[in-house]
Order: C-alpha cells, then structure tokens, then sequence
C-alpha cells in the first residue's frame, strides 16, 4: 500500500500496525495519525518523481499520500471525484490587505474555477472524505458513520455512493437546508443504503446519537479524528498545495502565514503534516507560516485555552448562535495537538464577532461576487485584530481559507447580499 508504513498515537507516540483500521489510540484516547516511510520514498522517487502537475485533483501528489494513484493496486480503491486542486485567488486589493501592505490571497475551496479541480459538494471536507472512502474500502470496510455540522455529513455521503458504501450521517435539526436537504434527498433515493439522524444541538450531541446506536453495532466511526488519521490525509494537501510551485515556477515555498477556520481542527494537522513531510523530503527549509485558527466569539474552545496557557479545550455551552455553522464544535479530542502547532508556529487563536464576520461576507459579495462561506469571511474579518496586535506585518504573504461555498448556507444568509 504505497510507502504507509504504521500508525501512530500523535499524544503517546506508540507505532501500531497500519491494518487493521482503528479509532483512538489506546494508550491515552487520543487520535492516531498515518507515518509514511518517506526515507524509502527518497530513495526510490527522488527530486519529487512522486509530484505529478498534470492531474486536476488531490492525488497530484501520488505516493507522499497513502493511497497512490500511479500504483494500480491502490488506485483500485480511490474514488477521485475531482476534489482538491483549488486556487489561490489574489485578494491584494481587499481594503484591509492594501492598507497594511499585505500580498493577500484567498484558497477558494468553494466554487469550480476553470483550469482547476472542484470539490462535488463545495466544501473542502471532500479532502478528507475521500480519503477515508478510498482508505475504508482498502480495509472492506461497508458502513460508516460520522457526526457533523453538516458537510462532512454531505461530503460523506457523496463519496460513500460512489465507493458502494452504506452511510449514517447524525446532524443538528438546525443545519443549513441546502445541506440537510441534500442528505436527506439521498435517504430517499437510496433507502438502506444512506440513513439521517437528526438531533438538537451540536455536533457533540451527534457523536452521542451514533456512539448509543450505530458505532457499537458494527458501523464504523468517521468522527473527526477518531478514523485512523485518514481525514489528517485528506487535508494534508491543502498544505501541499499551498507549497508547490506556481505554473512555469519549480521552487516549492509556504505562505508567512494562513488564517484558518478551526472547528475540529483536523486541518490544522493536516498542513502541518504536510510541511514536515515536504521538509523532510528536502522541498521546504525549516520555517513555517505562522498558524492563525479562527473561531466565532459564541463557540471558542481554543481560543479560551490559548488565551489561558491550557495545554488542552474543555467544552462549554455556546454563547448564541453563529452563521458559521463549521465553527459550532464545543471542543474535540485532537485540539491539544492544534494548541501545540499554534503555539510552534507563533500563530495565535482569534475570536471573530457574528457582526463583523456577516459584514466582511456581503462586502465580499458587493465587491467581487465571491460566494464564500462565514467560515472563510471570518478569517477575512480576523484580518485587522491580527494587524492590530502585530501578528501580520507589511509584505507578508497571507493564505486566508475559504472552506465552501455561501451557496450552502442559503436560504438563511440570502439576506447579507
């Protein structure tokens, strides 16, 4: 199976088989995530011979993912719908950005853009659900089940069709109808096959749902960071795709910075990953960009546990309601590690106001026309507390990621344009 060579618990740094699939890590109930013998993969594909440009998808990356698509024995498994290869889009002219000298750009995971791969349900979930879709069919795995705000939800469902799975998807009553209707839509049309629990509450009231009814039945658990790091995969080539090279260019670079929004924060892992690989694999020096993990003021477990020097979030009520509905997570099992890679990084946890991150998505919509979502228009209006502080200095190279399209959060925000 490619150049995967074990698992590893991330907090105990125990190494187990790469199969059979797992869940937490025994030693300590933290995530795992997947070890790639990249020495191997020096030696035998060397000066990037894995790198493969011409493909408009996430598997450009070939044998630095564990699954890779030139090996015909793993390509078997993958269900490549076009996910990944987004661009980055010059958002130098946004008001905030030319003020403070900034060379801004948007990763657009929402909408297709010509030239480029497309994400089927519009969100950048389709990352790492493809993964755990190619990753569980490579196990014989058939039924799987996973908590959500919804996209992951919807994204899981596409890919599970596709690869011939049975899906379970448990969702907040409340979740955006473009995405609750989607699910739901695929229950009818696939009776058996895809099954909808809704409950009230967050996602952490739909992990509940499944670990009572679904995961100890033999259905198995897609939670974020709970599969077997298969999801840190998927998300890793967000990171790889802001290194590599520019068209006509070969120098692989990061950004100064990313502004990220961070419910679970599996993304966050992701890139970080990839960084550390593409180091390891001589592409990249030493230096990262400066993490900056985005969350709304009514959800905010890291930023309460940034602010206070915890090594860890603990769960409270949410303040009210939010736009962004991706923020809604209370905490979650792997955001210790995300502390940690802020922490690293020099990056910081910012709480962005439901006012200011409504304001920045209809100026966004007035100005240029872009769809984004409230998660992506919350790190575009985290922009001036992060200059206000001095985290972003004149010159620098920002990535600010835009997770989806506002087309799935209609009908409820239609009035913001």
């Amino acid at each position: 199976m490619g150049y995967l060579r074990c698992l590893k618990g991330i907090g105990s740094g125990v190494e187990y088989p790469a199969e059979p699939p797992m869940n937490l890590d025994p030693v300590d109930g933290r995530p795992v995530q997947m070890v790639l013998d990249l020495e191997r993969l020096a030696r035998e594909k060397p000066g990037a011979a894995w790198y493969d440009p011409r493909r408009k998808d996430m598997w450009r990356f070939g044998a630095l993912m564990p699954l890779d698509v030139t090996d015909p024995a793993d390509a078997a498994h993958i269900v490549a719908l076009g996910e990944g290869h987004t661009p980055l889009l010059d958002y130098g002219d946004h008001a905030v950005a030319r003020a403070a000298g900034l060379r801004l750009q948007l990763k657009d995971e929402g909408r297709a853009h010509p030239g480029y791969g497309a994400n089927p349900t519009q969100s950048f979930k389709d990352r790492g659900m493809a993964m755990v879709v190619a990753m569980a069919r490579r196990a014989g795995l058939t039924r799987l089940a996973v908590p959500t705000q919804g996209n992951a939800g919807d994204s899981l469902v596409r890919y599970g069709l596709a690869g011939g799975m049975d899906v379970v998807v448990a969702m907040p009553d409340d979740t955006p109808m473009p995405i609750l209707g989607q699910v739901a839509a695929m229950t009818r049309l696939h009776p058996g096959r895809i099954h909808l629990e809704l409950v009230k509450g967050t996602i952490r009231e739909a992990a509940a749902k499944l670990k009572a009814d679904y995961w100890p039945n033999g259905w198995f658990n897609c939670a974020t960071f709970q599969e077997p790091g298969w999801r840190i995969e998927g998300k890793k080539t967000l990171g790889l795709e802001m290194a590599e090279p520019p068209p006509g260019e070969t120098r692989w670079s990061l950004p100064d910075a990313i502004v990220y929004p961070t419910g679970g924060g599996t993304g966050v892992l992701g890139m970080w990953k990839a960084f550390d690989e593409l180091e390891a694999l001589g592409m990249i020096d030493a230096r990262r960009p400066k993490m900056f993990c985005v969350q709304s003021e009514v959800t905010t477990p890291l930023v309460r546990a940034f602010d206070a020097g915890a090594d860890d979030t603990h769960a409270l009520p949410q303040t009210g309601p939010t736009i962004s509905t991706g923020l809604n997570v209370p905490a979650g099992v792997g955001q210790f590690r995300v502390l940690q890679i802020i922490r690293a990084s020099g990056g910081a946890a910012i709480a962005v106001s439901e006012a200011d991150t409504a304001r920045e998505l209809s100026q966004v919509w007035r100005e240029r026309r872009h769809w984004i979502s409230p998660e992506g228009a919350a790190c575009l209006a985290a922009l001036p507390q992060l200059l206000d502080r001095g985290l972003l200095t004149r010159g620098e190279r920002v990535v600010a990621v835009n997770t989806g399209s506002l087309e799935k959060y209609l009908p409820d925000l239609r009035h913001l344009l």
